[in-house]
């Protein structure tokens, strides 16, 4: 008996999931600038200054199974331009790990690499290398991503200064409510619309790129929203040795949380302990207020003190869980 035959064609051979294929094939076009030198090398070539930062999203715990194998992949390079945007950077480019699993048919890597091809081009990055490999667990996909300050200062953390308000740029919740739509744990009465427009969020965030250069002028400290307002902000609060107030009657929630609950029922405290919004969270000094206000909205202040203080109709919470954490390793 002959020697099997070989895919026909270098098409065939992607499609079969031959990883130098995949690359060439999927990949490759994503890497048009020289820095990346066509994705045949071991390593790229950057210069200048550069904001750098990374996520791992994995199957089963930032996405479910059954999400579209497109926007598993939007979603990977979403989660990290938020991260660049907190940071008052603009995006420049990125680097992809991939972990592909066995269960998963190699023909979805073309829509995979579709799904980053849309985003890169509607948010202005570029692939500069990475890796990929096969793993008998779950879909793993880490991304690196570079950004290019606007300013020749970068938020961190640990700027937030007592006097400061603290200010958010958009509703929080939706994250925690699409996750919801995603289970079928959304209630019966929902419309149509507003469970779209849920789901679509939790799978495809949007970062608001768009508010970088604000960011850049006025922001004391920084970051974005991912495991929840209430679990962020004392990330803030620690780094900066404050306390950071926040009052829920002034945090803006989503137009689908009023068909979501009961009238006059919104959840706040629900909504500010879901993840997956990435809203920016910022602190900046009263005197910023004209330049931001309108496009931000501010939701409490900076003092003296440490940790976290949470207000609800002007009395202060006892909050026993502010959002998601992972546990590493077991105790």
């Amino acid at each position: 008996m002959g020697a099997p035959e070989g895919p026909a064609s270098a098409a065939d051979a992607a499609a079969e999931g031959d990883e130098f294929a995949v690359i060439a094939r999927w990949f490759a076009p994503l890497a048009a600038t020289p820095e990346a030198r066509g994705l045949v090398d071991d390593a790229a070539l950057l210069s200048g200054a550069f904001v750098v930062t990374v996520d791992t999203i994995i199957e089963g715990v930032h996405f479910l199974p059954t999400d579209p194998i497109d926007s598993i992949a939007r979603k990977a390079l979403r989660v990290n331009l938020s991260d660049l945007a907190a940071k008052g950077a603009a995006p420049s480019h990125y680097l992809v790990a991939l972990s592909w699993p066995a269960t998963r048919p190699a023909w979805e890597i073309e829509a995979f690499a579709a799904g980053l091809a849309a985003d890169q081009a509607a948010f202005g990055a570029t692939l500069l290398g990475g890796d990929t490999t096969a793993t008998p667990g779950p879909l793993t996909i880490t991304i690196t991503a570079f950004g290019r300050p606007l300013t020749l200062r970068t938020p961190s953390r640990a700027d937030a200064r007592p006097g400061d308000d603290v200010w958010v740029t958009g509703p929080i919740g939706r994250g925690r409510l699409g996750l919801d739509v995603a289970r079928g744990r959304a209630p019966a009465h929902l419309p149509a619309d507003a469970s779209a427009a849920l789901l679509a969020h939790y799978r495809t965030p949007t970062p608001r790129t768009d508010l970088a250069a604000l960011i850049a002028a006025h922001a004391h400290a920084s970051m974005d929203i991912s495991d929840g307002l209430l679990a962020d902000a004392p990330k803030i609060a620690a780094a900066s040795g404050v306390e950071v107030e926040i009052d829920l009657d002034r945090m803006p929630t989503p137009e689908e949380a009023a068909d979501w609950f009961a009238p006059g029922e919104v959840d706040r405290l629900l909504l500010a302990i879901g993840g997956d919004d990435y809203e920016i969270l910022f602190t900046a000094p009263p005197a910023a207020r004209p330049a931001l206000e309108g496009r931000a909205v501010r939701i409490g202040e900076v003092r003296a003190g440490q940790g976290l203080r949470v207000l609800q109709h002007g009395r202060p919470l006892a909050i026993a869980s502010g959002g998601y954490a992972h546990r590493l390793g077991r105790t």
